[in-house]
């Protein structure tokens, strides 16, 4: 079976088929509603992005978006794969191009019916990751569309669940940490088979009978510096954009933003880390010495 695209009621749907491992054929399934970039970055939707779709159940099916950024808030409505999504990942996540990219990442960790899902961040630079936090959520994100968002400034980098943070990663470069600022990146979402890891360590398996999972996406917006042949549409952070009032350029987050983003990690972090004393025997990485990234 051929991938098929269509378009119904201001809607795309995409669905990839791909062998299982009794050859039957599966599907994924990701639906992308109507929505129109603003700001910086002006269109829609459906002029701003590439589908893809993979050649097997590993790869899924997922979008890429035709700009590049280097800098800026991007947010998008998620509507989460329902029922037994084990096994599967929704991911939402920047990126360069290439084995030292930049990298900063939503994932969304099927689970059983009725178990939460988990929500799994990173950030990666020049290739190198391995600074996971993860979450669980106070809704249930397959009811109905949530906001998930990145703010990425020169300072520092902001994890957003419906406008609420849920994590800050901050430009430490003075203490020698890495920090993602040089290399543009797309946006790309995607919905892939991941049952070696994502649920439970891999102790829980996808159910393919469960097929086709479907992930709904909506109100893509885009407030940031596009970059295009090595020059960015913001001609001076410093200027243009702190006179235009663009908030994403905010060094730090305000009081109440901060209140939120502690009243998060007490009630719904399940992994950060900067706690994880097995993997890090040795010491933990200089960023979890700061309390903002900790």
């Amino acid at each position: 079976m051929s991938p098929l695209l269509f378009f119904t009621n201001q809607a795309y749907h995409l669905i990839t088929s791909m062998a299982s491992f009794s050859s039957t054929v599966l599907l994924f399934l990701i639906s992308l509603m109507a929505a129109s970039f603003i700001a910086v970055s002006a269109g829609t939707l459906y002029e701003d992005i590439d589908i893809k779709w993979g050649d097997d159940a590993t790869c899924g099916a997922g979008f890429q978006s035709k700009n590049e950024y280097l800098f800026g808030k991007i947010e998008m409505q998620l509507k989460l794969v329902p029922g037994n999504s084990a096994g599967t990942v929704t991911a939402f996540y920047l990126s360069s191009p290439g084995p030292t990219r930049d990298e900063i990442d939503f994932e969304f960790l099927g689970n059983l019916s009725g178990d939460p899902y988990t929500v799994h961040t990173n950030v990666y630079t020049q290739g190198k990751g391995e600074r996971e936090q993860q979450f669980h959520l106070w809704f249930d994100p397959t009811a109905d569309f949530h906001t998930y968002s990145f703010t990425w400034n020169p300072k520092h980098i902001i994890f957003s669940v419906d406008d609420t943070p849920i994590r800050e990663f901050k430009n430490l470069e003075s203490i020698g940490v890495q920090y993602p600022k040089n290399q543009a990146m797309s946006l790309y979402s995607s919905l892939w088979d991941a049952e070696d890891w994502a649920t439970r360590g891999g102790l829980v398996k996808t159910d393919w009978s469960q097929a086709p999972f479907t992930a709904s996406y909506r109100n893509f917006n885009a407030n940031g510096c596009i970059w295009s042949a090595g020059k960015s549409s913001c001609s001076s952070v410093s200027s243009s954009l702190i006179l235009a009032d663009n908030s994403w350029l905010a060094p730090e987050l305000d009081a109440r933003s901060q209140e939120k983003l502690m009243w998060v990690q007490r009630n719904y972090m399940i992994y950060n880390y900067c706690t994880d004393t097995k993997r890090f025997p040795g010491g933990f990485p200089a960023e979890c010495h700061a309390t903002s990234n900790s």
